[in-house]
């Protein structure tokens, strides 16, 4: 029983403050949940469309993750042989290795291209004339992956980090993202190409859900209490 009128307007504050919290963060989660919704929507028709050219120089400078990343491009040119690089992998496949490879856009400007997984450090071969490849648009990797930090100098890396590459490589100047190769675009010995991860969890509507069935929890509770702070009291 709560006695005294101070005591409880503070408790009915605090249950008002608590509800607006709840309702707050469920609302909060719808948002989330349209913006997921959307952002799906939008990566589906990015990897779906036609192939369309990789952005050269001139559209580097707009290049992020919201405008650009999953883009289905192409890109015709040649590999530069003796300048791959082997990044930790998992994937559906097993563990081993991502080989990126520079290649030589015809266009004049220089990407990496995610050629695809390889299970171990075994010698991996550069294809050799001229070849379109088409893939998905990725964005940099920099600050390291698998809890780990990529260590340059000692040729261990961790996440697709373009501009480390490209320093360590000596590459000069390369895109700002890099191709992830579509299945089938590199020899049949190869690196296996075409397993970009796309997953998006969407567990919003379940948190919204979860969010103002408190509310309505806190609401019930507050109701209760009111009744009985008010009920007659017998003799």
């Amino acid at each position: 029983m709560i006695r005294g009128r101070t005591g409880f307007g503070l408790l009915l504050a605090l249950l008002a403050l608590i509800f607006a919290a709840l309702i707050a963060l469920g609302i909060w989660q719808v948002h989330r949940l349209h913006w997921k919704e959307a952002l799906i929507a939008r990566v589906d028709a990015r990897v779906t469309a036609p192939p369309s050219p990789a952005p050269g120089p001139a559209q580097w400078r707009d290049i992020n993750a919201k405008r650009a990343e999953y883009r289905h491009v192409r890109v015709t040119g040649r590999y530069r042989s003796g300048s791959d690089t082997l990044v930790q992998a998992a994937t559906d496949l097993g563990s081993g290795f991502w080989v990126l490879t520079p290649f030589e856009s015809r266009r004049g400007f220089t990407v990496l291209v995610n050629r695809g997984f390889v299970p171990d450090r075994k010698a991996v071969t550069t294809p050799g004339g001229q070849r379109t490849i088409t893939g998905l648009l990725r964005i940099t990797e920099p600050g390291g992956g698998f809890l780990r930090s990529n260590h340059p100098g000692e040729d261990r890396w961790y996440s697709r980090d373009v501009a480390a590459i490209a320093r360590t490589r000596g590459l000069g100047t390369v895109a700002p993202y890099f191709i992830d190769a579509d299945k089938g675009q590199d020899d049949a010995s190869g690196p296996v190409g075409g397993l970009t991860v796309i997953r998006f969890p969407n567990n919003h509507l379940v948190y919204a859900i979860t969010w103002f069935g408190l509310a309505l929890m806190t609401l019930a509770g507050t109701a209760l209490l009111i009744r009985e702070r008010f009920r007659p009291q017998k003799d």
